[in-house]
């Protein structure tokens, strides 16, 4: 692939305690399970032998940790703009609990009382994109779901409500591209897991 053509590699951390019951995980600082581990372990094979150019990751620490594990962490840059969500006054609630309260909420549609709306979270994302586009080469990011998931629609162009429609699974790795040249935005992979885990 030519160097005008690079590529944006993304990995969604390994599973959490929140993550795996469900509940919303924003700013909330929590480690990775013994499964996260092994899963980010799996990660690293995956981007064995892959040239980057630059990797950036959250400060969370179960982004780190993933970044870590994956044989990133003496290279990667902390990125602030690249934290999950803030959900506010849903954080650590189950969309299923939340909805009892507010039926018709919806997390890209609505965002959170309190916390971060999607225009906020895309703002934050076209930032990223604008870093990463100046670079020379491929390039690594550790980060949330629901960041993630904003970030693909803003590099497709779409609003970032469009991020509802990216389902992604932790520990995953998922590819932003170009096909043609750098005015044909792709995603060239989207939620590959090692071991088939959704």
């Amino acid at each position: 692939m030519s160097q005008q053509l690079s590529s944006i590699y993304l990995a969604r951390h390994g599973e959490t305690a929140w993550s795996l019951s469900g509940r919303h995980t924003g700013l909330t600082d929590l480690p990775l399970t013994e499964r996260g581990a092994e899963d980010a372990a799996a990660l690293r094979q995956r981007l064995s032998g892959i040239a980057f150019a630059k990797v950036f990751t959250s400060p969370l620490q179960r982004a780190v940790q993933t970044c870590d594990i994956a044989g990133f962490g003496s290279v990667a840059e902390v990125d602030r703009d690249l934290v999950e969500w803030d959900y506010g006054a849903y954080e650590g609630r189950r969309t299923v609990d939340i909805q009892k309260e507010a039926p018709d909420w919806q997390l890209f549609r609505d965002g959170c009382p309190g916390g971060e709306t999607p225009a906020d979270v895309g703002a934050r994302a076209d930032r990223v994109l604008a870093r990463l586009r100046a670079i020379k080469g491929d390039v690594l990011l550790f980060s949330s779901g629901h960041f993630l998931r904003t970030l693909a629609a803003r590099w497709l162009g779409l609003a970032p409500a469009a991020g509802r429609y990216f389902q992604l699974s932790t520990a995953s790795l998922s590819i932003l591209g170009f096909e043609h040249d750098r005015y044909d935005p792709v995603i060239r992979l989207w939620n590959e897991t090692a071991l088939g885990r959704k």
